[in-house]
């Protein structure tokens, strides 16, 4: 069993997006916005307005992408992940797909 206080590192390649979002709209349905960012394909999900996709987009395309299924008071960012990564706390599952995806 992984301790959940241990740092993991990796080095991240140049397709890792990260989505985070603010919605802020009450008992609004969010499903569609959830199966278009899963419809990347390789997805990472285990923070709650977090998620990270491994895709060919850019930027500007996952934003103007998504946007169609947020509300007009939400907030969306979508960023390059960079070249590195850390965690602590993690599950042992959400490391396992970062190290995972890193080098692929």
């Amino acid at each position: 069993m992984e301790n959940n206080n241990q740092l993991i590192k990796g080095e991240m390649p140049s397709n890792l997006y990260m989505i985070c979002y603010d919605l802020n709209a009450p008992n609004q349905n969010y499903n569609l916005l959830y199966d278009a960012i899963r419809s990347y394909g390789a997805w990472w999900h285990h923070l709650d307005s977090l998620w990270i996709i491994k895709t060919q987009s850019t930027a500007t395309e996952i934003r103007d992408n998504l946007r169609q299924f947020i509300d007009s008071n939400d907030s969306l960012l979508v960023t390059h992940f960079g070249s590195s990564w850390a965690s602590a706390g993690m599950p042992k599952k959400a490391t396992e797909w970062l190290r995972k995806n890193a080098y692929q």
